[in-house]
């Protein structure tokens, strides 16, 4: 009998630990398939980790948040640590996304023109008095690359742009969706 009850336990726990884990890749797929596309010109910071291989680090446009995009009153400002934060962006003549108006509270983000798209992201700086503004993170700041690659495209960013097309779900949670050197796709991420 107790042996019949550890090996329902360990089905139990194998079945939980896979569900899980399709849950995590499953919701990724759905926001790379159904999501609204952006663009995002990317600037280099650093393409290795000896623990896990070749990647480049991505700084954006988008991250520095001047204190004037941010919706008229900023409530409760001024603050140290990390907070969530709305980010509507609209696509510019050019072809990438920049950000026209930000907030602490998604409901006081609203789109404007069709097309636009908000991102959710996480704030980590302070905004004070005098026009500061602050950093946001998007979760988009990372894309692995095959082995030996990251240095050379480190190299290629410094000398030439480079963009990312995003996939931005309903909720503002964004995935890349493409790496492109100008207009040349290098990388495309499967759904699965």
């Amino acid at each position: 009998m107790k042996r019949n009850w550890l090996i329902f336990a360990a089905v139990a726990v194998a079945v939980l630990q896979i569900g899980f884990l399709s849950w995590i890749i499953a919701g990724r797929a759905a926001v790379l398939r159904d999501g609204q596309e952006i663009v995002l010109k990317v600037e280099p910071v650093d393409p290795r980790d000896l623990l896990r291989g070749d990647y480049v680090r991505l700084g954006y446009e988008i991250a520095s948040l001047p204190r004037k995009i941010f919706v008229q009153p900023v409530v409760d400002a001024d603050f140290t640590g990390e907070r969530r934060v709305h980010v509507l962006v609209r696509r510019e003549a050019d072809g990438v996304w920049r950000p026209v108006s930000a907030a602490f509270e998604r409901a006081r983000v609203v789109p404007a023109e069709a097309g636009d798209a908000v991102l959710t992201g996480t704030m980590s700086s302070v905004l004070g008095e005098g026009g500061l503004g602050g950093s946001a993170l998007y979760g988009i700041e990372r894309f692995y690359l095959p082995e030996g690659e990251g240095r050379q495209i480190e190299t290629d960013m410094r000398v030439r742009p480079f963009f990312v097309v995003a996939a931005v779900a309903p909720d503002g949670t964004a995935q890349i969706k493409r790496f492109l050197d100008g207009e040349t796709v290098l990388y495309e991420e499967p759904l699965y």
